[in-house]
């Protein structure tokens, strides 16, 4: 059996090493942390997948040490309706901060924390697998797929997957969508600003992303699971001029895109906690990718969790952090949930919700308030 450490943190994606990072910086030897992925680490630095980041996630990147990196600042979100009045803007001056968000490639957000991580000391186990893990009393045992076992106080589940390929946990939907993915390129790009386009079928975001390619934005464009298979389908014209049907004309012609793929969408949080395991980032809740808070909620969950086991790594400890997350998951996953399902549609009731945005946009105090939740979660 390897030495005993104190937290077990299977997963070394961006919130498993997160909370490693983390934990070390405040004060955890690093031997004492054990850190378990079953991918080669280049694999995760070659992902291209474009991810958001908030301006709260910034912050918490810089205190593990995993910032600056690359990124496309965020300086305006443009909320609307497809084919009902109402909009909204949310503005980095109306909040004081440099940035709403960020827009960075995932393998260069591996590879910010992945050196975070190696000059705190701590080196990943990879590629290994956890496949059994036995909770006693005292300390959880984790059997590695090399036949060894490790022992630890308190193991953290940090590998979530994707939805579809996950076990059922309390709260689960399936939005039978699916969230199509690209870079493109428009004839009219604004900078800095990104879209959320709630359309009939789903949400529509564009996020800017410059690229050494060209491509100016990020695409995550959620529609029907039948629907997407016919996008993937398309040549690359007929796919943005279906684009453009759906977008609308403000930033132009769309002109270019990469390659496409589609992943399903669901909702499935609440996981079930024990004295010795705990669950965080999309481990814990796998949300829909409206208003990009899947990762940043994770990036929370790390912080928080990293504070606690710092003092102490026993049950005491998982019972104040799960207590201590309460809100802020309940409402993000709630808001997310919701926002979702309320846009996707069609009939009158759309047309009374883009008026909605409309009042958000002329209520200054809300629209603070949904910036701020965006940013930060709650506080």
């Amino acid at each position: 059996m390897n030495n005993p450490v104190e937290v077990a943190i299977c997963g070394a994606g961006p919130v498993g090493m997160a909370l490693a990072v983390l934990l070390a910086r405040r004060g955890v030897a690093p031997a004492r942390i054990a850190l378990i992925d079953a991918k080669p680490l280049d694999q995760a630095l070659s992902d291209p997948r474009s991810i958001a980041l908030s301006y709260g996630s910034r912050l918490l990147l810089e205190e593990a040490g995993a910032w600056p990196l690359a990124a496309t600042e965020i300086h305006q979100v443009h909320v609307s309706r497809r084919g009902h009045l109402g909009r909204s803007m949310l503005d980095r001056f109306e909040q004081d901060v440099p940035a709403l968000g960020y827009v960075a490639r995932y393998g260069d957000l591996v590879s910010a924390l992945s050196s975070a991580c190696e000059r705190a000391g701590i080196a990943a186990m990879r590629p290994a697998r956890v496949t059994v893990m036995h909770e006693e009393v005292d300390g959880v045992t984790l059997r590695l797929d090399d036949g060894s076992d490790l022992r630890a106080a308190i193991a953290v589940q940090a590998e979530g997957g994707v939805f579809g390929s996950q076990e059922p946990r309390a709260l689960q939907r399936d939005y039978f969508q699916s969230g199509l993915i690209a870079r493109v390129a428009a004839s009219a790009p604004i900078a800095h600003r990104a879209y959320e386009r709630f359309t009939d079928e789903g949400p529509l975001a564009l996020l800017p992303q410059d690229g050494a390619d060209g491509l100016q934005y990020a695409l995550v464009w959620c529609v029907r699971t039948d629907a997407a298979a016919g996008l993937l389908a398309l040549d690359d014209t007929a796919f943005l001029a279906r684009l453009g049907d759906a977008f609308g004309g403000r930033l132009g012609r769309f002109t270019r895109t990469s390659s496409r793929a589609a992943y399903p969408l669901g909702l499935n949080a609440e996981p079930r906690a024990t004295s010795r395991t705990v669950a965080i980032g999309n481990a814990a809740q796998t949300l829909h990718p409206v208003a990009g808070q899947g990762l940043n909620l994770g990036l929370r969950d790390a912080f928080v969790l990293a504070r606690l086991l710092s003092r102490e790594a026993t049950p005491e400890t998982l019972l104040a952090f799960d207590a201590g997350r309460q809100a802020d998951r309940k409402l993000t996953v709630g808001l997310t949930d919701a926002m979702a399902r309320a846009f996707a549609g069609t009939g009158p009731a759309q047309t009374l919700l883009g008026l909605s945005l409309g009042a958000l946009d002329v209520v200054k105090p809300a629209r603070m308030l949904l910036a701020e939740l965006m940013m930060f979660g709650r506080r």
